[in-house]
């Protein structure tokens, strides 16, 4: 597990920083032991009736393995996907929203969209609070500010009694234009809180006051559904670090690529909902720019899912909107696309005869039928198994042995209902999958407006590099890079990741010389709520404030977002800011007014406190060599078995070359090289494939 060329140090001059990520199948661990620079990496199968025993277990093996000491760890960055599951699953708390008299249908109106525009019989999802847990309070704020009228403390204590019969477990406070004043807000909140000091009590204005009343309550409201069991995992989780002897402080992986400590997580639930699949493009990012590549498809594969996400000029694509199960996250995050597809999706037959893969996922518990552990339904992973991909050495560090005989039974009974042979089944499940990443990845390319063809993937995860290349193939892509672990690079991702926080202020003014006053002081209020939060986040070095607007034409429904310098405003720069929107507008839809008239909604900051730099042992220069396989090995390519090369990740070095098809085995994956493609391996241990035309 750690680099062949890296030298251990006493324990008493060990200094580890580790980066955990928890996905559905595995926790994935990442350490770097910062003096060495040598890397040591680890999966563990989750435990899903007992969240947490397996971040105990991988901290015991990495001390076993490595000489890790609990107390040696100077940073510790956790990310979960605890958030995210109970949305998915519907396990959150009961809720009871409070709104104005005359609103209570806010969530259910929604935006009067369908979730599939072309289907005839879509259904709008339940919504996470029942109609009868929406209580109208008679208060009122103009949209410019001015108070109408002022809340009815009486009709709160009546809401708050029935909420409290009801069985709420917390109240979520939601009133018109907040965003302006929050007062309102604030008031009832404390009187909430008077009146019922056992709920918990989320305004809408301190989760996210941003203009629009349904964005804003939803937010907040998928924060306080998921508040109980992010705040007790969290709770749990720091205690059984301080029984270990960890005294590094637990960080946490956001939705934003970013970190932010505990305290914070245990109150801000909502901004960690996407934090493992946005650390894995912070991770693919940090490892791309290393290989010095700039445009890059990342595709990530674990049990469960494929994530997709864009990297351009070495920097991860940001957005908002992102579904959460059913509902869509409208706070700043790092922009994947997921769609059903992962190594432990279920392959069967739907009701029409026709065979599907996905979305339903075998998990860790009972996992493929290859696992041994009591699956008996064929996944993704035991195709790749019949055809003779896998099965060849162990998996995730050993705790996995691939039996192929078990995929080979459970692939026998679906095959026979589909009238073809095992492998032809198994080959059948391998092309569905592609093609059903090939359409999700195609929209997200659409989307961008980018061409494909100039973009190297970047697959990983568990499941990643067993399916990239083929991938990239149906995309005609030139280019292919497997990272030297990438089993484990959301957990990098969290190693590397940046301390960064997201606020926002709601202006909504016209772009004129009237606004400066009140650009000026929107610029100064973010920027000192910025800087405080780095400091309340421990953070003592620079900081990077970065400024966007959220701009559009006059009559414009919706906004876009442009990035604007501080100076810009500082100095009522605004000929610099219409530029700046002319173009994005230009870019993004062909067309640009020039001389039309701009409104400014909302002003976007970013903190960033900058990560630890990260030194990892020095690879010795390339010097090219063709490699030799291990052996040959069986391989069904899609027509017949093929005798194929069998090549040990840990045994190549820098400059060795060889071609596909290929299987390339290590501890946390195996990489399955396509007919076609040239390998090498460059200086960081990447592997770099290429297709010939």
């Amino acid at each position: 597990m750690a680099d062949a060329t890296g030298q251990g140090r006493p324990a008493s001059q060990q200094d580890w920083k580790i980066g955990v990520d928890i996905g559905g199948t595995f926790i994935d661990f990442c350490a770097l032991e910062t003096r060495s620079g040598r890397i040591a990496s680890l999966k563990v199968l989750t435990t899903p009736d007992d969240p947490g025993a397996e971040l105990m277990t991988g901290l015991s093996l990495l001390a076993e393995r490595e000489g890790l000491r609990p107390e040696a760890i100077s940073r510790f960055v956790h990310g979960t996907t605890v958030g995210i599951n109970t949305v998915i699953q519907r396990r959150g708390v009961s809720l009871a929203l409070m709104t104005n008299a005359g609103f209570e249908d806010v969530i259910e109106l929604a935006r009067l969209r369908m979730p599939d525009v072309y289907s005839l019989f879509c259904s709008r999802p339940d919504q996470l609070i029942a109609r009868d847990m929406i209580f109208g309070i008679p208060v009122r704020l103009r949209a410019d500010g001015s108070q109408t009228q002022a809340p009815d403390m009486n009709a709160v204590a009546t809401a708050v009694a029935a909420a409290r019969a009801k069985g709420a477990a917390g109240i979520i406070v939601s009133f018109l234009h907040s965003w302006r004043d929050d007062a309102q807000e604030t008031a009832v909140k404390t009187e909430i809180e008077r009146l019922a000091p056992d709920l918990f009590v989320f305004a809408s204005s301190e989760v996210w006051p941003v203009i629009r009343e349904y964005e804003r309550t939803t937010t907040a409201i998928l924060n306080g559904y998921v508040h109980p069991r992010v705040s007790g995992y969290l709770t749990a989780l720091e205690d059984k670090l301080a029984s270990q002897g960890v005294k590094a402080p637990a960080l946490l992986t956001k939705s934003n690529g970013g970190v932010m400590n505990a305290a914070e997580g245990k109150r801000s639930c909502v901004q960690m909902l996407l934090s493992g699949t946005a650390s894995g493009v912070i991770g693919a990012a940090w490892l791309a720019r290393r290989a010095g590549e700039k445009h890059i498809l990342t595709l990530d594969i674990g049990g469960t899912s494929a994530d997709f996400a864009l990297i351009v000029d070495g920097e991860p694509q940001f957005g908002t909107g992102e579904l959460i199960g059913e509902f869509p996250l409208h706070i700043p995050s790092v922009s994947v696309s997921s769609i059903g597809i992962g190594g432990g999706s279920i392959a069967g037959i739907d009701a029409q005869g026709v065979l599907r893969v996905g979305p339903e996922s075998a998990g860790s518990t009972p996992g493929p039928a290859c696992y041994d552990r009591g699956g008996e339904q064929v996944t993704v992973t035991d195709a790749m198994a019949v055809c003779g991909w896998l099965g060849h050495s162990q998996m995730a560090y050993g705790q996995l042995q691939i039996d192929v005989g078990l995929a080979r039974a459970a692939m026998a009974k679906l095959a026979e209902r589909i009238g073809r042979s095992v492998e032809e089944a198994a080959q059948a499940i391998l092309d569905i999958a592609i093609s059903e990443m090939f359409v999700e990845v195609e929209k997200l390319a659409s989307r961008a407006g980018v061409d494909l063809r100039e973009f190297t993937l970047m697959p990983f995860g568990g499941g990643g590099p067993m399916l990239g290349a083929f991938l990239a193939n149906e995309f005609r892509m030139a280019k292919v890079i497997g990272p030297p672990r990438p089993g484990v690079v959301s957990a990098l991702g969290g190693l590397v990741a940046d301390l960064r926080g997201d606020f926002i202020r709601t202006v909504f003014t016209h772009l004129s010389p009237e606004a400066v006053p009140l650009l000026r002081s929107s610029l100064e209020a973010l920027c000192s709520e910025g800087r405080s939060w780095l400091i309340k986040q421990g953070h003592e070095g620079p900081a990077e404030l970065q400024i966007s607007a959220d701009m559009r034409y006059v009559g414009q429904s919706f906004e876009i977002e442009v990035p604007v310098e501080v100076a810009w405003l500082a100095e009522g720069n605004l000929a610099a800011m219409e530029e700046a929107f002319h173009a994005m507008h230009a870019r993004l839809y062909d067309f640009a007014d020039l001389d039309g008239e701009i409104e400014l909604v909302n002003l976007r900051l970013s903190a960033i406190g900058a990560g630890p730099a990260l030194q990892t042992t020095v690879v010795l220069d390339a010097v090219a060599g063709a490699a030799e396989p291990e052996r040959e090995i069986p391989v069904y390519t899609g027509k017949a078995f093929e005798w194929i090369g069998l090549y040990r990740r840990d045994l190549l070095r820098p400059g060795d070359r060889f071609s596909g098809p290929a299987v390339v085995a290590q501890d946390d994956t195996t990489f399955a090289i396509p007919a076609g493609a040239q390998v090498k391996v460059d200086s960081h241990l990447n592997l770099h494939l290429t297709f010939s035309e």
